[in-house]
């Protein structure tokens, strides 16, 4: 039974490792749509998001299925739990990235945020996209010093969403009202992206390390109320 268990738990790592290879393409095309105000690429953004949601769901099944009938105790429930929530937080990097794909469909054909913003949107989108890789290896291989580059890309992708916020809200700036709406929105939506990541990789360090840092970084819970489609 042991042997049968432990298989079923290499199954759970390796369901979490294909879950995050969809996100990280699923990112990778958000931003080049975003960024290219390419309205095919965010089609295949918004149309690849309930792949993403239906395989989290099965994991969970299955996670649910291995509580019920193996009733693992300790570490070992540690981590079909900590799958649990894993699971939840790639299918939220999996909506983050449909959003951002949703605004490049909604202002097709125009540009997203106004040009003097673009260099900055650009620099975050290539930090989600590495969070995103980071994190796909930090599940595959256990490599604690991947959540420790994680965590550094994170904070960069903090920095560039306070300047974008610096700049909409500054006297200078000279947007229309929905270029306002609209880069505060995708600064959040990049923003928060990194952070779920930042929770997985805490969530891993600890299943190693016992050391917990913290729960859910910055404690954001809600998310912003996405554009009409």
């Amino acid at each position: 039974m042991r042997e049968v268990f432990q298989q079923e738990l290499a199954e759970v790592q390796e369901r979490l490792v294909d879950i995050a290879g969809h996100v990280v393409v699923s990112i990778s095309t958000a931003v080049q749509a975003f960024g290219e105000s390419n309205v095919q690429l965010a089609e295949q953004v918004i149309a690849s998001d309930p792949l993403i949601d239906d395989k989290a769901a099965a994991l969970d099944e299955l996670a649910i299925d291995i509580i019920a009938r193996q009733s693992p105790v300790a570490r070992d429930l540690r981590i079909v739990v900590s799958a649990l929530r894993i699971s939840a937080s790639l299918e939220r990097m999996g909506d983050l990235a449909r959003h951002i794909a949703m605004l490049a469909r909604y202002r097709f054909p125009m540009q997203v945020v106004p040009e003097s913003l673009q260099p900055t949107f650009a620099e975050m989108g290539r930090h989600d996209i590495e969070v995103a890789t980071l994190l796909r290896e930090l599940l595959e291989t256990q490599d604690l010093s991947i959540a420790e580059r994680i965590e550094a890309a994170d904070e960069h992708v903090d920095r560039l969403h306070r300047q974008v916020f610096a700049q909409v809200l500054g006297t200078a700036w000279e947007g229309a009202a929905h270029a306002t709406v609209d880069a505060t929105l995708a600064s959040r939506y990049h923003e928060r992206f990194a952070d779920h990541a930042v929770g997985i990789a805490r969530k891993v360090k600890y299943l190693a390390t016992g050391d917990w840092v913290g729960a859910e970084p910055h404690e954001h819970d809600l998310e912003p109320v996405q554009p009409e489609a």
